[in-house]
């Protein structure tokens, strides 16, 4: 953890992709005291960008490693394994870059049927990447 002394009044602010967090409470004649800079996880960074996913359109591993400038693409699999954020962050909406589905922490007959019900029509384990992929904005 990085440390820097600049003041200090107890919160947390969040700002390009780091978690700022005030340590120290609001004393002496300038308030600010000490700041701690906490990087976000590799795990949460997938999350931020999976969010981004509309209903209905799927994106894959790879893409997500990609954006995160990363080959890193069974470490994005890791992190929607251990998604605790599910189903706000919606996992199942990361499928292989083949057009197949891929795994899922309850099962692939679940993430198919969520799918299913998202309105993706797949096929032979196979969905489209022609007609549902999602491209992130850059």
């Amino acid at each position: 953890m990085n440390s820097f002394s600049i003041g200090g009044c107890a919160g947390v602010v969040k700002r390009a992709g780091l978690k700022i967090q005030w340590l120290s409470a609001c004393e002496g004649p300038n308030p600010f005291t000490r700041i701690s800079m906490i990087k976000k996880s590799f795990n949460e960074r997938c999350y931020d960008l999976l969010i981004k996913v509309p209903r209905g359109k799927v994106i894959t591993y790879k893409e997500i490693a990609e954006r995160l400038n990363s080959k890193a693409y069974r470490a994005v699999g890791n992190a929607m394994n251990k998604n605790p954020y599910a189903p706000k962050v919606p996992c199942h909406r990361v499928i292989k870059s083949n057009g197949k589905v891929g795994g899922f922490a309850s099962g692939t007959n679940n993430k198919i049927k969520m799918l299913r019900k998202e309105g993706i029509v797949i096929k032979d384990n196979k969905i489209d990447l022609k007609k549902y992929l999602y491209f992130l904005p850059s």
